[in-house]
């Protein structure tokens, strides 16, 4: 059960921040990552509202810029006034350094068991969401389909395919999964396309 004091100040206070944010983490992302992070901390004896004010946070750095988010996201939890009464200085530094470590590029492994399961909750969607959020942070106004596809297919390969950079630190089912159903998509480029093309008519079909 998460503190109903903390649960309040970070979704008066945090959680709006998402708001202003590109379409692919505006949306339901950050909610979807704490429930994520949540579901897989039970497995563990861990402070469960270190795993959601880490869920909390981890994007939030995005608001500044995104090549650096995760340290700036790292920066506001460490500096903000209210974590600070509520957790002790040990905590602060866990979480600061969770959300420091759950960039997907990071090649290095998360510094403890509450940035690996960070990590693993925010690569945890499932193939159709992660191309639904693919198409959301390229969609360009008045940019065709055509157009903006070839990048959403590289990013896609070069971050889920076989020899992709996601690095994957807690192996779950729903990650698992993730990554077998996109790479068995990916051994047939027309198939995927289609598909690519089926989520984003859905998306923008009033466009």
């Amino acid at each position: 059960m998460i503190n109903q004091e903390l649960k309040k100040y970070i979704e008066t206070t945090i959680l709006p921040k998402y708001q202003t944010l590109d379409l692919a983490h505006s949306g339901n992302h950050v909610y979807d990552v704490i429930e994520i992070s949540l579901e897989i901390a039970r497995d563990y004896d861990l402070n469960l509202d270190m795993v959601y004010t880490i869920a909390a946070f981890h994007d939030v750095g995005l608001v500044v810029e995104r090549e650096k988010h995760h340290i700036i996201g790292g920066e506001m939890l460490f500096h903000d006034a209210f974590i600070n009464k509520y957790f002790n200085n040990e905590q602060i530094i866990i979480m600061k350094e969770a959300v420091e470590d759950h960039r997907a590029s990071s090649k290095h492994p998360p510094r403890s068991i509450y940035g690996k399961i960070i990590a693993e909750a925010d690569r945890s969607d499932s193939m159709d969401t992660i191309i639904e959020r693919t198409i959301l942070f390229r969609y360009k106004e008045n940019e065709s389909f055509e157009a903006m596809y070839p990048d959403i297919y590289n990013h896609i390969v070069e971050k889920y395919g076989e020899h992709g950079y996601l690095q994957v630190w807690l192996e779950t089912k729903r990650t698992k999964k993730m990554l077998e159903d996109i790479r068995k998509l990916l051994l047939d480029p027309k198939e995927f396309k289609s598909y690519v093309k089926r989520k984003y008519d859905l998306i923008y079909k009033n466009k």
